[in-house]
């Protein structure tokens, strides 16, 4: 592996891990109610971002609707490597079922998350499936889910003959079992280069889309104030309990300001950043540009998204032995770090 590629691993890791925080986070500051609410706007978010457009990609037209959604949740999860296996029935009746470990409840994370959260991304996702396909027969059935002890997310598409009420678009039938699966049946994406490094860029920009959506529809859920308030705590949490495991990654080293800068670069190329350095014995200066992960945002959606990802980083160098301060400076589509010592009294 390259050190690139691990880099570009590592900040798969890490946006997946400030998800999972940040649900953890919601859940327990505000609510199973509130959680299910901002799971079903993340979710219908992405839905109406990705869907119809990676359908598309996915060589999916001309399937009928049923088998075709089903195959979508396949293919597309496969590549930002979620485990989600395939069963046709018929051309109107196809299955899906996600395989343990779930990636989006992550090792113990799964038993402190509420079951309204994955009622919320069903409702907002599956449910909306025959809406953007323009087929109002088309439903989803949910016959097995992750919280409540039965055998992981499970369900199907199911083309009706008659048009589905919103209320009819999503179903459980918890008594219900899938079919056997046939590997040689599994779908596969259509033949192209899938490079290490490509499969680990899909699986960073997969991990990336969810906080991206997931900080502004936090902030439609909670209003500005309080999702911030979240965000920038999950942030920092996330960056002091990850960095060792980062460090790892691309040779990081729990040092000073010179190695806290140079863990920085060496991380921000994992997102196709650039990075320059300056050193002085008064301060270390990384400037940043390219800002992957605010690309395409403007106005008040990039602004909090910002400052809730540089709290990542805030965290990720205090979590080292020497006690350090970091300032970050938004100048346009760069940031400027400035990493100082501190007296071990200072506050970080």
């Amino acid at each position: 592996m390259t050190l690139n590629t691990a880099a570009i691993e590592a900040q798969a890791g890490l946006h997946h891990q400030y998800l999972l925080g940040l649900e953890l986070m919601v859940a327990t500051r505000e609510g199973p109610e509130v959680v299910g609410d901002w799971m079903f706007r993340l979710f219908r978010r992405q839905h109406e971002d990705k869907f119809l457009s990676s359908f598309r990609k996915l060589g999916l037209d001309g399937e009928p609707d049923a088998v075709a959604c089903a195959k979508y949740h396949v293919l597309s999860n496969g590549v930002g490597g979620v485990a989600v296996e395939y069963m046709e029935e018929s051309d109107t009746k196809a299955w899906v079922r996600f395989r343990y470990p779930r990636w989006m409840y992550d090792g113990a994370v799964i038993c402190g998350v509420p079951v309204e959260a994955s009622r919320g991304f069903l409702r907002g996702w599956y449910g909306q499936n025959g809406v953007s396909l323009g087929n109002p027969r088309l439903g989803f059935v949910c016959v097995s889910e992750d919280m409540t002890g039965q055998f992981g997310l499970c369900g199907y598409f199911r083309e009706y003959d008659h048009e589905l009420s919103e209320d009819e678009r999503l179903c459980f039938a918890p008594d219900e079992r899938p079919p056997p699966f046939d590997p040689a049946k599994q779908p596969a994406p259509p033949p192209g280069e899938w490079t290490p490094e490509r499969l680990a860029k899909a699986n960073r920009n997969y991990a990336v889309e969810y906080i991206r959506n997931g900080v502004r529809e936090l902030v439609n859920v909670l209003g500005q104030a309080r999702a911030l308030e979240l965000c920038h705590l999950a942030a920092r949490l996330t960056g002091l309990q990850h960095f060792r495991r980062m460090a790892d990654a691309v040779g990081g080293v729990d040092g000073g300001p010179v190695e806290a800068v140079e863990f920085l670069a060496a991380m921000f190329a994992g997102m196709g950043d650039e990075t320059r350095m300056e050193h002085s014995a008064d301060e270390d200066i990384l400037h940043q540009t390219g800002l992957r992960i605010a690309r395409g945002l403007e106005g008040a959606e990039r602004e909090n998204l910002i400052s809730s990802w540089i709290e990542i980083w805030r965290g990720a160098i205090h979590s080292q032995r020497a006690f350090m301060t970091v300032d970050c400076d938004i100048a346009g589509d760069a940031l400027v770090w400035r990493v100082r010592r501190a007296d071990s009294s200072a506050t970080p």
